[in-house]
C-alpha cells in the first residue's frame, strides 16, 4: 500500500538534506521532446490507470503490451536493413550481402527521380540518378534488382509514396516472372502521401487523386495480394522534421484516420483492409520516452479503430510497426559515436515492441553507408536480440511508474492533437492550412535553440569536441550512373512493343479519367515495359500536380 505521508516525510527529511548538501546539476530535467521529468515516480503517478482496461496483456486489446502474445520469445523482430544506391546491379549485390549476413528482410531505397516519378533521362533527374537510392526506370531494372532473390522467401519493404502503385506493380510482375503468384508475396509499400505533404516533399499529385490511388491499392491488394501491407503510415519523417514524440504519434495516427475514412468512403469494409495497415516510427535517443511512445501509439490506435470506426476484428485494431533509428540524431562529428546512439535507439525500439527494425550506419551523416558500416549496424540488432536478455520477457518495462505515467501522457497529448485536427476538418485539410507543418516547425526551432544555448548537449557537436581529420573511405556514387541509366532506357524502348505500350498507356489514361481501380491498368503497362516516367506522366496529365501550402 502506497503511503503518501511517508513520501512527504522522505521529501522533507531525506531529500531536503541531500539537496542542501549536493544540489542537482540543473533546475529542470526534460525528455528529448522537452517535457518536464519528475525527480521520482511513485504509485501516486499511476493511480488513475486501470491495469485491465489500459495496460492489459500482450496479444489482447488495447495491445499496450504488444500485439503478439509471446513477442520475441517466439522469434526476433524482422531485421530489415534499408539499402539501395546507384544501379539495380549494385543494389542487388548489397541485398545479397545483407541476406548472407543474417538480414531477415529487405528494404528498398529509391533515388529521388524515382520517388517523384521521373525517368533517369528526364532533365530534372540530372545529377540525382542513383544518389540517395537505386534508380528504377522500368520493369527491366526491377528484374535486375531482385535477380537471384526468391520473392516467395523474403519480405520486402519499399520506401515509395507518390508512385507506389507503379513500383508495387513492377514487384508483382517480377514475382510472376519468377513463377511466384501475387498471393504469396509478403512486404510493405510506404504509400503514405499525407506525410509527404507534411514533412518530406516527394509528392506528385494533389490530395484527392493521391487518396484515390491509395484506396485503389487497398482494394486491389485485399483481393490479389492479401499478405501485403498496403501502407506504412509514417511518423518517422515527421520526427525527422523536428516533431516531439507526442506530435509524432498524434500526426501519424491522424493521417491513419484519414486513410481509413477515405477507404470507407470508397466502399471498403474496415475489417477487410485494416488488418493490412502498418506504421513506421522513429527511434530517438531518449530511451524511456521512446518506449512509452510506442506503447501509447498501440493503445491509442486500438481505441480509435474500435470506438471510432467500429472495427470488429482484433487484427483491425492492432498497430503493427516498423522502426528506423533516428537519422537526424546522427552527427558528422566523431561518427563512431553514432554506433552508440544507434544501440540505444535499437534498445528503445525492441523494448517498445517493434515488429521490424532498420539500424542506421555510423557514416550516414556523411554519405551512403559503406559495407563495413552496414555490417556493424546489422550486428547491433543481432547483439541486442541474442545477447542482451531484453527479449526474454514480454514488455519488460511495464509497471514502471515512470513508463506507465509517460505512456499515458503521450497518449493524452497525441489525442489532443487528433481532436484539433478533427476540428479543422481532418488531416488533409489541416495540411492544406499548414497547421501540422507549423507545429513541427516550432518544435524543430525550439530543439535547435536548445542545442545552440547548450541547454541540450550533443556529444561531439556542442560539447566534448575534438580536432578531426577529414573522413576517408566514404561511399560515393559514380556520376556515370546517370549515363548508364539513360542507355538502359533507350535499350528498353528499342526492344519493347511500342504499339502495345501506347495502347496500355491510353487504357490507363481512360481509367484515370473514370472511376475504375487503376491498379490493373498500371500493371498491364508495366508488363509492356512502359517506364515509370511514362506511367506517372499520364497520371500527371489527368490528375495535375500538388502545390505546397505556404507557411506565414
Amino acid at each position: 500500500m502506497f503511503d503518501k505521508e511517508k513520501k512527504a516525510a522522505w521529501e522533507q527529511n531525506v531529500l531536503g538534506k541531500s539537496l542542501a548538501k549536493a544540489p542537482e546539476s540543473r533546475e529542470t530535467f526534460r525528455t528529448g521532446s522537452g517535457d518536464v521529468i519528475n525527480r521520482l515516480y511513485t504509485p501516486e503517478d499511476v493511480e488513475n490507470i486501470d491495469y485491465d482496461s489500459e495496460i492489459g496483456y500482450p496479444g489482447q486489446y488495447p495491445f499496450t503490451r504488444g500485439y503478439q502474445t509471446t513477442m520475441y520469445r517466439g522469434k526476433p523482430w524482422t531485421m530489415r536493413m534499408y539499402a539501395g544506391f546507384a544501379t539495380a546491379e549494385e543494389s542487388n549485390q548489397r541485398y545479397k550481402f545483407l541476406v548472407e549476413q543474417g538480414s531477415t528482410g529487405l528494404s528498398v531505397a529509391f533515388d529521388l527521380p524515382t520517388q517523384i516519378g521521373y525517368d533517369s533521362d528526364h532533365s530534372l533527374a540530372e545529377g540525382e540518378v542513383g544518389k540517395v537510392g537505386v534508380a528504377i526506370d522500368s520493369l527491366k531494372d526491377m528484374e535486375i534488382l531482385f535477380d537471384g532473390i526468391p520473392l516467395d522467401k523474403v519480405s520486402t519493404s519499399m520506401t515509395i509514396n507518390a508512385p507506389a502503385s507503379v513500383l508495387l506493380a513492377m514487384y508483382i510482375a517480377v514475382a510472376e516472372k519468377q513463377g511466384v503468384s501475387a498471393d504469396k508475396l509478403r512486404g510493405t509499400i510506404q504509400n503514405d502521401i499525407l506525410k509527404e505533404y507534411i514533412a518530406r516533399g516527394t509528392y506528385i499529385f494533389p490530395t484527392e487523386p493521391s487518396m484515390r490511388l491509395i484506396t485503389n491499392i487497398f482494394e486491389y491488394c485485399s483481393k490479389e495480394v492479401p499478405q501485403w501491407n498496403t501502407i506504412s503510415i509514417s511518423g518517422y519523417h515527421i520526427r525527422e522534421a523536428g516533431s516531439t514524440a507526442a506530435q509524432e504519434v498524434g500526426f501519424t495516427l491522424a493521417d491513419g484516420i484519414a486513410y481509413v475514412d477515405a477507404a470507407i468512403k470508397a466502399g471498403l469494409d474496415v475489417d477487410t483492409f485494416a488488418p493490412r495497415l502498418s506504421f513506421f516510427f522513429n527511434a530517438h535517443n531518449d530511451l524511456l520516452e521512446e518506449v512509452s511512445k510506442y506503447r501509447a501509439a498501440r493503445r491509442l490506435w486500438a481505441k480509435i479503430m474500435k470506438e471510432r470506426f467500429g472495427a470488429k476484428k482484433e487484427k483491425s485494431m492492432m498497430l503493427k510497426f516498423h522502426t528506423q533509428t533516428g537519422g537526424c540524431t546522427l552527427t558528422a562529428q566523431q561518427p563512431d559515436n553514432n554506433i552508440v546512439r544507434v544501440a540505444i535507439q535499437t534498445l528503445a525500439a525492441v523494448l517498445g515492441g517493434t515488429q521490424s527494425l532498420h539500424t542506421n550506419s555510423r557514416d550516414e551523416a556523411l554519405a551512403l553507408p559503406t559495407t563495413e558500416s552496414v555490417q556493424i549496424a546489422l550486428r547491433t540488432q543481432q547483439i541486442v536480440a541474442y545477447e542482451s536478455g531484453v527479449t526474454n520477457t514480454v514488455d519488460p518495462l511495464a509497471g514502471s511508474y515512470y513508463i506507465e505515467a509517460k505512456t499515458k501522457q503521450i497518449e493524452d497529448e497525441a489525442m489532443e492533437y487528433i481532436r484539433k485536427i478533427d476540428e479543422l476538418g481532418g488531416a488533409p485539410r489541416a495540411i492544406d492550412l499548414g497547421f501540422i507543418q507549423k507545429e513541427i516547425t516550432d518544435s524543430a526551432y525550439k530543439y535547435q535553440m536548445e542545442i545552440e544555448s547548450l541547454d541540450r548537449i550533443v556529444v561531439g557537436v556542442n560539447k566534448f569536441q575534438v580536432e578531426e581529420e577529414a573522413p576517408k573511405g566514404l561511399l560515393r556514387v559514380d556520376p556515370i550512373v546517370g549515363e548508364m541509366q539513360k542507355k538502359k532506357i533507350a535499350d528498353v524502348k528499342a526492344s519493347r512493343n511500342n504499339e502495345a505500350v501506347k495502347a496500355s498507356l491510353e487504357a490507363l489514361r481512360k481509367a484515370c479519367q473514370g472511376t475504375e481501380n487503376v491498379m490493373p491498368f498500371i500493371l498491364a503497362a508495366v508488363k509492356e515495359y512502359a517506364t515509370l516516367g511514362e506511367i506517372c506522366g499520364v497520371m500527371r496529365e489527368v490528375f495535375g500536380e500538388y502545390e505546397q501550402a505556404v507557411l506565414l
